[in-house]
């Protein structure tokens, strides 16, 4: 099967697109796929990967983050589409990559991957406290609109959580098809808890062993709310003694920064890029606290799971449906005040019992990365051999 991906949100300088597209690249090689990715880039040239190849379309650069660039000219693209001849087209984004790959008119099954809820990642996270989320959605009719025309444009829509198809089904998109992320198992995995280096970690937010850990991963943008965390264990330090190491960098890295600075006990790490260091500062922190209440699926949370380190999360969102009460703590999205409160309930519980439930959640409920594109290229090959089956045979009238 041939497998063109329009991924709009594929970065030279790395981020988790690029992570889960490398990924792509090696499961479908595995599994005797051949994978296109059309990217933007700096100038226009084709490298080679894993059974397939990447090919570079020069594009201007976004205005407010130089990492990433834009799609422009349609024409370039869909004559690259057309060179490709496709037998499933995937357009991994509903901005400039998904309307093109929508316009695309030639025979393939044509696949919209929604990776995020627009409207969740910022008119929900921004406007959060100021108005009520019915409100913020009505007011953003307009998009719902785009996206169902988008929509209609394509055979299927697949997403990676299951609260977002819901979400989706609500705004009237049709042929949703939910295929859950995974994590890299073989990294994140029980038995890594180091005591050794989680008083480390104590020492390096100016605390002792006898403090807790409180752990924060991921990328600085405002869907993360990183400067509401950080208002939270200031105000749960006020019950016990706690540090707050948080693990990421992004374009608000600066604002993040500054505001860590009117705080204590606050260590900002940036990326652990190595896999092994940060499975193990995972499984050495007692709580996972997360702030983000738009993620698809929750990738710092399902590691953790994966870790046996519990976890305190918004009650939306793709940290919520993996989320279980026997490991985790949950609050309103936004409300510093109330993950503080959530924060302390967990560090109050047995952290054995703990890590036993989120290690059995996991089992139940967390794949790995590799069964995440082996179920989501067995729906493409369904697909492709449905629309063959529905062609007339040559010669027939």
């Amino acid at each position: 099967m041939k497998i063109v991906d329009i991924s709009e949100f594929y970065s030279p300088t790395g981020g988790g697109v690029r992570a889960y597209v490398d990924q792509k690249f090696k499961v479908a090689a595995k599994l005797g796929h051949a994978l296109t990715v059309i990217a933007p880039g700096t100038e226009n040239r084709s490298e080679s990967r894993d059974g397939g190849k990447l090919i570079w379309v020069k594009t201007p650069q976004l205005p407010f983050d130089k990492n990433y660039r834009m799609f422009w000219r349609a024409r370039d693209v869909l004559a690259l589409i057309d060179a490709e001849k496709p037998d499933v087209l995937e357009g991994s984004s509903p901005w400039r990559g998904g309307y093109i790959a929508g316009k695309w008119r030639g025979d393939a099954v044509k696949i919209l991957f929604m990776h995020a809820d627009p409207v969740a990642v910022y008119p929900q996270t921004l406007l959060t406290g100021k108005l009520k989320p019915d409100t913020i959605d009505s007011l953003f009719g307009w998009y719902w609109t785009y996206l169902r025309r988008l929509n209609a444009r394509f055979d299927g829509c697949v997403v990676a959580g299951a609260w977002l198809a819901r979400r989706f089904e609500t705004y009237g998109l049709k042929n949703l098809h939910v295929v859950p992320f995974g994590v890299e198992r073989d990294w994140f995995k029980p038995g890594l808890r180091d005591e050794t280096l989680r008083a480390e970690l104590l020492a390096q937010c100016g605390l002792g062993p006898d403090a807790a850990l409180v752990l924060n991963v991921g990328r600085h943008h405002p869907e993360k709310r990183v400067d509401m965390l950080i208002d939270a264990v200031t105000k749960a330090q006020k019950t016990r003694p706690m540090g707050l190491y948080i693990v990421g960098d992004g374009f608000i890295h600066g604002a993040i920064e500054a505001h860590a600075g009117k705080a204590r006990h606050i260590t900002l790490a940036g990326w652990l890029k190595d896999r092994a260091t940060l499975a193990r500062t995972i499984a050495s922190a007692d709580v996972v606290l997360h702030g983000s209440s738009a993620e698809t699926y929750g990738f710092a949370v399902a590691e953790a799971l994966c870790c046996g380190t519990p976890v305190v999360v918004p009650a939306s969102g793709g940290a919520a449906d993996l989320a279980d009460p026997a490991c985790s703590e949950t609050y309103p999205p936004g409300d510093a005040e109330a993950a503080a409160r959530a924060l302390i309930a967990l560090l109050e519980r047995d952290r054995a019992r703990l890590s036993q439930a989120a290690e059995a959640v996991a089992a139940d409920r967390i794949g790995d990365i590799e069964s995440h594109f082996e179920k989501l290229f067995a729906l493409y090959t369904a697909a492709v051999d449905q629309r063959r089956a529905a062609k007339p045979k040559e010669g027939a009238l």
